[in-house]
């Protein structure tokens, strides 16, 4: 696994969430070209930020589960140039992932760059719209943490482990959230989680532990919402800033919202 020394100051990390592509270039999701969408997220990552150190990637990176889909997001994301890592999202199909990330370490769960230690883990259940950390995810993060102390550690995946306010959402979220926390708990060096899914913006504490979800490159869901509604913001992306010493500065970055459209009639997706 790639690691950037111990006494680096800080880094910088960019996430993509949710671009939802189709194997047809032009196809749309909710009137939204999502290709497109990205393209334009990415853009904007190149003209905000330098020297970034690694691209996240958190899951329905497909909306069809196509190889084409999984290879038009690696050509764009690929514009960035830094280390990327991708785990998957309840909309994508992970042999078809792995067919595209072939000749790459996309798919290694764990990389360390800085002060800092990160692992994806693969909260996406085949066939299901909500997510479940299988106890070798879980093992997988127990080691992680164990093995090193002297890091500080961000964890992510893609469905939500905790209620975010939008009750549409809830039963769709991580299953067994209770298992996450209670490995995170017994390592106080984990810093933060970060995730995808909810296709809007969250920055909460939970026991000093940073909890965060960040916009969709293509379609945004409308916050606090009982049943499905979209929102009209623009696609976006999060940047995270982890410094040594463990502080995490973080912000939401959006394209300009006269660039795309969404129907916000949708009732799904």
């Amino acid at each position: 696994m790639p690691s950037t020394p111990l006494n680096s100051s800080s880094v910088l990390v960019v996430q993509l969430s949710d671009s939802h592509l189709f194997a047809e270039a032009d196809g749309k999701l909710l009137g939204m070209a999502t290709r497109d969408s990205l393209n334009a997220v990415v853009d904007r990552v190149l003209a905000e930020q330098l020297d970034i150190d690694l691209v996240l990637a958190t899951g329905d990176l497909s909306q069809d589960g196509s190889i084409e889909s999984y290879q038009a997001f690696r050509e764009s994301s690929e514009r960035l140039s830094a280390p990327k890592r991708w785990l998957p999202g309840n909309h994508d199909e992970l042999r078809e992932m792995a067919i595209a990330a072939q000749q790459s370490d996309f798919l290694e769960p764990v990389v360390d760059v800085g002060n800092w230690r990160i692992t994806m883990l693969d909260s996406a259940v085949s066939g299901s719209v909500p997510g479940y950390l299988e106890d070798k995810q879980l093992q997988l993060l127990a080691q992680a943490l164990s093995e090193a102390p002297q890091r500080h550690h961000l964890v992510c995946l893609h469905h939500h482990p905790v209620p975010i306010g939008a009750a549409w959402m809830e039963p769709i979220g991580l299953r067994n959230p209770e298992a996450l926390f209670s490995v995170l708990e017994r390592f106080p060096h984990a810093r933060a989680l970060l995730w995808g899914h909810v296709h809007q913006e969250y920055d909460q504490q939970r026991d000093g532990l940073r909890l965060m979800a960040s916009p969709s490159t293509c379609i945004q869901f409308a916050p606090n919402s009982e049943d499905f509604r979209l929102d009209a913001l623009a696609p976006g992306y999060r940047w995270l800033r982890l410094h040594d010493d463990g502080r995490v500065e973080t912000g939401v970055s959006r394209i300009d919202p006269s660039l795309f459209e969404v129907d916000l009639s949708g009732a799904g997706y």
